[in-house]
């Protein structure tokens, strides 16, 4: 078995080991490196693997299998050859903040409500944790504030290794069944946990927990979180985009919502006067079709669908047997309405969804689809299958 140098110094970020076994992943274009020891954190615990370099070869991820550390790597290593192991460790100490602060936050949704945290992932961007049961947009900001306290106290993380009869009495939380030594991280006040990641010494060196996504899940809540370094770049984006729209609304940044919403009103307003001014198109349209004409095909690019459905009531009711309005998408794509208040059109639409790839239906007397053609080929066949019925 390889000698899990991380469990005995999280912060160490070099070390040296020798090369047990060396063999090329099958179908794959990369080579599984197993070492003595190593202080590359295998994926586990919701955690990814630790990425770095053995000697210059970079290593792309870290795997536990049966006891045997294996580091990913694009180049072959010698076997029987000591290598310099080097962590990542922008990424490493990234990941121990985003898990420690996983723990506080966990810890304090536990104790406030027992929920557990029965999903966890911690990506490269995200940290995200599911609850079994539902929290308020208010109650997580309240343990979002308690969650900081513990930051600010900059209490030392502990890692115990209970006996089996310590954890007969202990409590704990864990998410699924640990046979052989339980490896617990314990925050004094907020947490105990078992699990096998790193974490950081002092909660300090979280720098700052901040949800930034809460959302309903599978009858509990997804909670989204950064923190650490991932908390200022988030902070120092958000400024940016203030920074911008402000310019945009030639607005002070403390002004921002009030002149948002002035510009939604005035949108929602010029949205209303639209509407208006594409109801009176339609009926002008309308009144230059001859009335009693046996059919309309008419072709628009200016109206929404509520626009050619209003267009084609209006042709209708200047006694237009049937009436077909196509909307343009643009590249040959139409969305459609026809209709009639004298026969059933359901027919002529399967015909019509048939020659151009179309898709749609409706009732007798109005059917709504889109279809894939040429504008004149559409005019000609709605033509031809309209006055061959």
């Amino acid at each position: 078995m390889t000698k899990q140098l991380y469990n005995q110094d999280v912060y160490m970020k070099t070390f040296t080991g020798k090369v047990l076994s060396c063999r090329k992943e099958q179908d794959q274009d990369r080579y599984e490196v197993v070492l003595d020891q190593t202080a590359f954190f295998p994926e586990g615990g919701g955690q990814y693997g630790d990425v770095g370099w053995l000697s210059g070869t970079a290593v792309t991820d870290t795997q536990e299998r049966d006891g045997e550390i294996i580091h990913y790597t694009k180049e072959p290593l010698e076997e029987g050859s000591l290598v310099e192991g080097v962590i990542d460790w922008k990424i490493r100490f990234s990941r121990m903040q985003q898990h420690t602060a996983e723990h506080i936050l966990s810890g304090l949704v536990h104790k406030r409500f027992g929920y557990q945290n029965v999903g966890f992932h911690l990506g490269d961007d995200l940290c995200t944790m599911d609850f079994d049961g539902p929290v308020t947009k208010e109650e997580m900001e309240e343990m979002e504030q308690e969650a900081n306290q513990a930051v600010y106290q900059n209490i030392p993380v502990q890692i115990l290794y209970p006996s089996a009869e310590e954890l007969e009495t202990m409590e704990y939380r864990s998410k699924i069944e640990i046979n052989g030594q339980v490896r617990i991280v314990w925050i004094p006040g907020y947490d105990r946990c078992a699990c096998c990641a790193t974490h950081v010494g002092n909660t300090g060196e979280i720098g700052q927990i901040k949800v930034i996504g809460l959302m309903n899940y599978k009858g509990g809540v997804r909670v989204t979180m950064v923190s650490g370094d991932r908390a200022l770049a988030d902070h120092e984006k958000r400024e940016k985009d203030m920074k911008e729209i402000s310019a945009m609304l030639s607005a002070k940044e403390d002004e921002l919502p009030e002149a948002v919403k002035r510009l939604k009103d005035e949108l929602e307003s010029q949205k209303h006067q639209i509407t208006e001014l594409q109801r009176k198109m339609t009926v002008l349209k309308a009144q230059q079709i001859p009335e009693g004409t046996y059919s309309q095909c008419l072709f628009e690019e200016d109206l929404d669908q509520t626009g050619i459905r209003e267009l084609m009531n209006h042709v209708l009711e200047r006694g237009v047997t049937v009436c077909g309005v196509f909307l343009n998408r643009g590249e040959q794509q139409y969305q459609y309405v026809i209709g009639s208040r004298e026969k059933d059109i359901r027919d002529l639409g399967k015909k019509l969804n048939e020659r151009f790839q179309g898709r749609g239906g409706g009732k007798p007397g109005m059917i709504q689809g889109s279809l894939t053609g040429e504008e004149k080929e559409v005019k000609a066949f709605f033509e031809e299958i309209v006055n061959v019925e």
